[in-house]
């Protein structure tokens, strides 16, 4: 069995997040207030978001945003790497 490279992982699961949200901007932007309530509504099943959507998001904390996602994401992808990378057996190890 073979180890996860820790900033391979870090960097694929940031950049999952990075892009996530990214998709979320452009959601928000074609969609509307309305459109967006209802998807996220819809993904959601039970919760209502309509009281928390907030549509008037200033650029910087958009920029901040991406970028914290990304870090945060990183940050949990190098995690799981590690813990699995020690969490396999010896014996499994390559040599």
């Amino acid at each position: 069995m073979r180890t996860l490279n820790i900033k391979k992982m870090g960097l694929a699961v940031g950049a999952t997040g990075a892009v996530l949200y990214i998709g979320c901007i452009i959601l928000m932007v074609s969609v509307g207030r309305e459109g967006t309530i209802f998807f996220f509504n819809s993904l959601l099943h039970g919760l209502d978001v309509e009281p928390i959507i907030r549509m008037s998001v200033p650029p910087l904390d958009v920029l901040f945003g991406i970028i914290q996602t990304f870090i945060l994401g990183w940050l949990v992808g190098a995690l799981i790497a590690a813990i699995y990378n020690v969490g396999i057996s010896k014996k499994d190890r390559p040599e």
